[in-house]
C-alpha cells in the first residue's frame, strides 16, 4: 500500500511537476548520498531534476565526526550559509530528494524543520519515482540566487543521550536501525552492538513499500500503534548516526505523530563505555 502524500511533509511526482511549472516554483535540493563512500556529486552532474542544487550530506548536513557521533549536527550558522547558497529563503517552499531510500533527503528535511523553515517536503519515492514517471533530467550547471534563510534552531524536538535514555523509560523510544543491529547480532560500524535499554525496534525500512514510497498514513499509524505509540505518550527516534532516524521521524509525521530525534544516535551512545547496552529482541 502506498501513501496519499501529506502535503506538509511529502510531495508526489505529479504534485511536484505541477508546482515546478508555476511562476514561483519550490527550491529543489538534491541530497544523493551513500554511507561510507565518496559523495555522489558525479551522479548529480550526470542528471538531476531541473533546477536542483546538490547538497553534500557528509560535509554540509553534518559536523565533523567525533564524540557527538558519526554525523553530529552542523553548526547552525554553517548550515544556514549552505542553505542560502542553495537558494533557500524563509518564504519559499523547499523540496528535497535523494537517489535511494529517502534517508538523506529526510536528514535535510529534518534540519530545515529544526532550524525553523516551515515549508519543506520530501519527494515521495525520490529520483526513482521521478524518472519512472518520465520526469525530465538536466545536466547543466545550476545557478541560483542566494536565499535569505536564517536558522533558528529548536523548532522541532531534539534529544541528547540523557534525554533519550529517560524517554526510553517514560515514553516510546524507537530504534530505526535494522533488527539485527538492534539485537546486537551484528554491528558493522560502531564500537559495540545492541540498543539503548528500553528502546523498541522499529526499522525504518518497514515504513515504505517496495517502490520506496511511504505507506499510507493509516497503515503507518497502525504500525506505530503496534509498537506502543499511542495515548499521547512522547516519542523519540534514534538510528546509527541520525540519518535513517530522520526518515522515521518523517514517517511518524506522515502518520500525524510528532517525534523528537536523538541526533547523536547509536554512534554517540555506544562510543561511551559507561553507557548501558541492551541486546536481544526485547527492549530491556
Amino acid at each position: 500500500m502506498t501513501a496519499n502524500p501529506a502535503p506538509s511533509v511529502i510531495v508526489s511526482v505529479p504534485e511536484l511537476t505541477a508546482e515546478l511549472a508555476r511562476s514561483r516554483p519550490p527550491v529543489l535540493l538534491d541530497v544523493r548520498w551513500q554511507l561510507g563512500g565518496p559523495n555522489l556529486r558525479s551522479e548529480y552532474e550526470a542528471g538531476h531534476l531541473p533546477g536542483a542544487v546538490y547538497v553534500d550530506l557528509d560535509r554540509e548536513l553534518a559536523g565533523p565526526a567525533g564524540a557527538g557521533g558519526r554525523h553530529p549536527l552542523p553548526q547552525p550558522e554553517e548550515f544556514g550559509a549552505v542553505m542560502r547558497r542553495a537558494g533557500v529563503s524563509a518564504d519559499v517552499p523547499v523540496v528535497v530528494y535523494d537517489g535511494g531510500q529517502g534517508w538523506a533527503a529526510a536528514r535535510a528535511w529534518w534540519l530545515l524543520r529544526w532550524t525553523g523553515h516551515t515549508d519543506v517536503r520530501v519527494l515521495d519515492g525520490g529520483l526513482a519515482a521521478w524518472t519512472a514517471a518520465g520526469g525530465p533530467l538536466e545536466v547543466d550547471a545550476v545557478t541560483v540566487e542566494e536565499g535569505d534563510f536564517k536558522p533558528n534552531p529548536g523548532a522541532v524536538g531534539l534529544l541528547d543521550a540523557d534525554a533519550a535514555a529517560a524517554l526510553a523509560r517514560s515514553g516510546i523510544l524507537l530504534d530505526a536501525r535494522a533488527g539485527e543491529r538492534y539485537r546486537g547480532e551484528v554491528e558493522p560500524i560502531d564500537r559495540v552492538g545492541g540498543h539503548i535499554p528500553g528502546a523498541v525496534s522499529a526499522p525504518t525500512t518497514q515504513n515504505v513499500g517496495a517502490d520506496g514510497r511511504f505507506l499510507a498514513a493509516d497503515a503507518l499509524r497502525e504500525r506505530f500503534a503496534a509498537l506502543g505509540v499511542s495515548g499521547g505518550a512522547p516519542v523519540g527516534v534514534y538510528c546509527g548516526s541520525g540519518v535513517s532516524g530522520a526518515h522515521e521521524v518523517l514517517a511518524l509525521e506522515v502518520a500525524g505523530i510528532a517525534a523528537a530525534l536523538y541526533a547523536g544516535s547509536w554512534s554517540e551512545w555506544s562510543a561511551d563505555p559507561a553507557r548501558p547496552v541492551a541486546t536481544g529482541p526485547d527492549p530491556q
